[in-house]
């Protein structure tokens, strides 16, 4: 066996039992809790919320002129030489307010895992939850049945095998982490698996 055989064997054994990458996670009142992304090339750093309620990538814009984006990171296309132009209308509405673009394209990362991935650039955003929030943007988790524009998720576009992922959240952002892929074991006593009942949300 070589050196990089053992390797490999090694990374999947540790990822199978005690979980991939440990990404932190930032916990605000226990009521928000965000990530940090990078996105083009140079690398450009964002704080976003991993949601599961949503399907979609998308990015405050320096294009943006809207309130939110006065005090959050802005995505500039314009520095970063993996971007690429689509132009098409980007819109999403949620329960607390809605955000509009256009979509581009150019390398997110997690952590070390990375997807070259379609994603909203929003230049308007309209909603008192997005000025009092600390996000820069939204990581959507679900399935991309509901994804807007039917535009790939992360996890599709990702250079990953296992496509699963976890939250450990406790009370304490130092102690609160996401997975990828798979699951920290050691943090369960006990675990029931059940059924995904349509591939929407993670409705059980």
């Amino acid at each position: 066996m070589t050196l990089d055989m053992y390797k490999g064997q090694s990374a999947a054994i540790e990822n199978k039992f005690l979980g991939g990458e440990h990404i932190a996670i930032k916990d605000y009142l226990n009521a928000q809790y965000f990530i940090e992304a990078e996105v083009g090339t140079p690398a450009q750093k964002f704080t976003v919320v991993p949601d599961t309620g949503s399907s979609n990538l998308w990015l405050y814009s320096k294009k943006c002129w809207s309130i939110p984006c006065w005090t959050h990171p802005l995505y500039d296309n314009s520095k970063s030489s993996t971007y690429e132009k689509d132009g098409s209308a980007f819109d999403i509405t949620y329960g607390s307010g809605g955000v509009k673009g256009t979509v581009s394209k150019d390398v997110a990362m997690i952590g070390d895992i990375t997807a070259t991935m379609s994603f909203g650039e929003v230049t308007s955003a309209s909603g008192v939850s997005f000025i009092a929030s600390q996000m820069s943007g939204i990581l959507g988790l679900a399935y991309d049945t509901i994804s807007v524009n039917k535009l790939p998720t992360f996890f599709d576009n990702a250079d990953l095998t296992d496509k699963s992922f976890s939250f450990y959240l406790h009370d304490t952002s130092a102690d609160s982490y996401m997975v990828i892929p798979g699951m920290d074991s050691e943090n369960y006593e006990a675990i029931d698996t059940h059924k995904v009942v349509e591939q929407k949300y993670w409705a059980l």
